[in-house]
């Protein structure tokens, strides 16, 4: 007999913890691999090479691993894989299959069940029993699962949490996890009940041996994993639970090896937020859902948030400078307006995050909201990912614009390479949401949207609104053209050390003055490595092309760091070889001493860059 569980993923370096639990839980009740194997497959892939895989393994028991994002293909697959193997018992298990599972079955009569809610024992029994009884045996002793049974579907008694401990560690039988982004949860259930989560559910929360996670972690750390992504639902609702590992992970930093984190920001305590501080950058990040501001919409999802506090402690986590953090908004939820998203988007954007997530209301089967969305007015796509189209408070127009705008954040946010002129065109547009709506309509205007475009097509079409802009966009007298460039030239460096400005920016000429300036700053440092510390290995002439020199009229790094502009001579030395783990600039400085620079010499460098 042989058994195969497959999984589509979103993306190659993506793991599938749901077959990589099943499997090991399997495994370690003397299930072998030859009897029992595990193909993961990416929603990119053609559906022909998928069932064709599936074919050459010949499986006689197939399971997948179904979500919003794969189930369209993975019934598709199903059914073709049954006329071809039309001996194999097919299950879906997971998320997306277990709220419904007798409705599921009624409408894939390719399929022999359902495994609803927690996987691993449940696919172990269906193993046991279809190699004893094979595929027309008697599936009713098994619990949390729906089956068919000749023209009949059948539901048994759901199956009774099990316990943490028992979880057999996901990863003890998987190789190649150092090259892939891995899952790992050390608790399940929420504490919360927000509305439109599965996980509001089952509200009692079930965690892990804090000793059985340390080794656990320890396993990701020796294997080198580049990112760990914790998949508890609020991961710090125990702050003795959560000090345990971020203490362990901090101690035993490999400096490789990322955590990720969903938090309740609102929540952290001063103690878990003071020891944060001594985590390297990019040890951790966050994922904190803030989903709105409007309070009466938190009421309406039984989302409960201390607003205040939530806002105070992303602040005193952004000082640090040492974590990423994403912050989640939600459009479409219930008493919602534009007015009022506008409103949210604008807190959560004053707020700083390195990335803002604009994410779209899904009305998931089993959630609370599925059973109040006509209450709601909340019509929503029929099949997954079940996004809202329109509601009582928003029309679908609206939210055709706010995916504009979601694309917008997408490009010129959360890509973290417009650190400089992004901020200075959101405070002449007057606030962020009125800068990205107009960066969309814009976009929409000349055909942009939904194309993909390069780096420096990104910065040229920006470039090229800002022209628009200037000339009444904003509804401004202008904006001024010599410190818009200089914005963008700061950006452009920060992030690769051009060889050649991009044409729209227009060519500067270097004077022989400039070059023989930077002749001299570097042969400097080649005698006292001032600025360049660890370059001690290279000569001037190397040091000049693996770093970059520029000068600015305004106090760019200033306006970077603190939103200060000030028109002040500045010589900024790009680093390439160091980069901020947060954000992957080129680590920068202010040159300090530049009175070689002669007045001439800043005259015609102003002269350049008007």
């Amino acid at each position: 007999m042989k058994a195969l569980l497959a999984a589509i993923n979103a993306k190659y370096i993506h793991s599938n913890l749901g077959v990589y639990s099943i499997y090991a839980y399997c495994r370690e009740k003397e299930i072998s691999s030859g009897e029992l194997s595990i193909r993961e497959y990416t929603i990119n892939q053609s559906l022909d090479s998928i069932i064709g895989n599936i074919y050459e393994e010949k499986p006689d028991l197939l399971g997948f691993s179904c979500y919003i994002w794969n189930i369209g293909m993975i019934r598709k697959a199903a059914c073709e894989i049954h006329k071809i193997l039309p001996e194999c018992m097919i299950w879906y298990g997971g998320p997306e299959v277990s709220y419904n599972g007798e409705d599921v079955l009624r409408e894939d009569s390719w399929a022999d069940g359902v495994m609803e809610g927690e996987g691993e024992q449940s696919f172990y029994e269906i193993f046991c029993r279809f190699q004893k009884e094979g595929r027309d045996g008697d599936y009713g002793q098994i619990a949390g699962i729906v089956w068919r049974k000749g023209e009949q579907v059948l539901k048994t008694e759901p199956r009774a949490r099990g316990k943490m401990d028992e979880i057999v560690f996901p990863y003890r039988y998987m190789k190649g996890v150092e090259n892939r982004i891995v899952y790992y949860e050390t608790s399940r259930g929420c504490p919360y009940g927000c509305s439109y989560c599965l996980s509001s559910v089952e509200k009692k929360v079930y965690f892990r041996d804090l000793e059985l996670v340390k080794k656990e972690l320890q396993f990701f750390l020796d294997n080198r994993v580049p990112q760990v992504k914790f998949v508890d639902r609020t991961f710090n609702c125990n702050p003795a639970h959560t000090m345990g590992i971020w203490k362990y992970i901090q101690e035993h930093d490999n400096q490789v090896t990322n955590f990720h984190f969903e938090l309740s920001a609102d929540i952290l305590t001063d103690e878990e937020i003071s020891y944060l501080r001594k985590f390297r950058p990019g040890l951790a990040q966050f994922e904190i859902g803030v989903q709105t501001t409007n309070l009466r919409t938190l009421e309406a999802i039984n989302r409960r948030t201390d607003l205040q506090r939530l806002q105070r402690n992303v602040a005193r986590i952004r000082e640090g400078r040492n974590i990423h953090q994403h912050l989640d908004l939600i459009a479409g939820l219930p008493y919602e307006d534009m007015t009022s998203f506008q409103k949210s988007f604008n807190d959560v954007h004053a707020m700083q995050p390195d990335q803002l997530q604009l994410g779209f209301l899904k009305v998931l089967k089993g959630s609370p909201l599925y059973g109040k969305a006509a209450e709601f007015g909340i019509v929503y796509q029929s099949t997954a990912p079940y996004e809202v189209l329109y509601n009582k408070w928003i029309s679908y127009g609206d939210l055709l614009r706010l995916k504009q705008v979601e694309e917008m954040v997408e490009r010129y946010y959360n890509s973290m390479q417009f650190q400089a002129v992004v901020p200075y065109l959101v405070r002449q547009a007057g606030d962020a949401f009125a800068f990205y709506d107009m960066l969309g309509k814009y976009f929409k205007k000349k055909g942009y949207l939904g194309l993909q475009q390069s780096r420096l097509q990104n910065y040229e079409i920006l470039y090229e609104f800002c022209g628009c802009a200037g000339s009444g966009l904003f509804g401004r007298t202008g904006i001024d053209g010599k410190l818009l460039r200089e914005l963008f030239i700061f950006d452009l460096y920060a992030r690769e050390n051009l060889k050649k400005e991009p044409k729209f920016l227009g060519n500067r000429t270097w004077l022989p003055e400039q070059k023989e300036w930077l002749r001299k700053f570097y042969q400097n440092q080649e005698m006292n490595r001032e600025y360049l510390p660890k370059y001690q290995e290279y000569s001037w002439k190397q040091m000049l092309r693996m770093t970059h020199v520029e000068w600015f009229s305004y106090d760019i790094p200033a306006f970077v760091e603190s939103g200060v502009l000030e028109q002040k001579t500045t010589v900024v030395l790009f680093d390439y070889k160091k980069r901020n783990p947060l954000n992957y600039q080129a680590e920068y400085c202010t040159i300090k001493h530049t009175e070689c620079l002669s007045g001439q010499f800043l005259d015609e460098t102003d002269r350049l860059m008007k």
